[in-house]
């Protein structure tokens, strides 16, 4: 089973990690594989290139074997759609394999405004993180797509490779990106929010108003 955990990456966190390992066990698989996206559709320009998104994560996950990074999107020109991904995906593994994307409930909620999302549940199954405070609309797309495709389990992904949708409820790390970006801007400091080498290389590359200050 191939899982897949998209996101911008703005910077990586320990709530990125931990959730893609919670992930690993959950599914009982060897590997999750990030995929930085290179361009969001849904929001503005990202604090970070996807080029120093990409080694952050790669410095964020050195050492884990169970992670691992897919910078597909970021060899794509334009704006990275989910969709696409799947199809290239999907065309590398063959039709008969499970394929997976994890998405956060506060993303699947919009899904019905992703482009081409009617034809994602064709190539690939969806677990669905709970994520708190996060509902899905009353009667929008996701809410009907979950009562119609909900999985029984995680080991019913196994028997399909597409079509189901999962929901987890795993322990999470109450961290956002956002709050990281907010809190070096303002000059206080992110550490223990994410690895020390990728504050270490925020601060050598002056991201997010970080300056290139030394130490912690």
């Amino acid at each position: 089973m191939h899982v897949i955990y998209g996101g911008t990456f703005d910077p990586i966190h320990h709530g990125h990690l931990r959730l893609a390992l919670e992930v690993s066990d959950a599914l009982a698989v060897d590997r999750v594989h990030l995929v930085p996206c290179h361009i969001p559709p849904h929001r503005g320009d990202t604090g970070a290139t996807s080029a120093q998104r990409l080694e952050l994560i790669r410095l964020a996950i050195a050492g884990e074997e169970r992670l691992r990074v897919d910078d597909r999107e970021l060899q794509r020109a334009g704006a990275s759609y989910t969709a696409d991904t799947l199809r290239q995906l999907r065309q590398e593994l063959g039709a008969e394999a499970p394929l997976v994307m994890v998405v956060g409930t506060d993303s699947f909620a919009g899904f019905d405004r992703w482009q081409d999302w009617q034809q994602i549940p064709e190539l690939a199954h969806i677990v669905v993180v709970r994520r708190p405070g996060a509902q899905l609309p009353e009667n929008s797309g996701a809410a009907h797509l979950l009562a119609g495709r909900r999985a029984a389990g995680a080991a019913s992904l196994r028997e399909s490779p597409a079509g189901r949708v999962l929901e987890l409820d795993p322990p999470l790390l109450d961290i956002s990106a956002t709050g990281i970006r907010e809190r070096i801007a303002t000059g206080r400091s992110p550490r223990y929010l994410m690895p020390d080498a990728v504050w270490q290389r925020v601060q050598a590359l002056g991201l997010y108003g970080s300056g290139s200050a030394n130490g912690f």
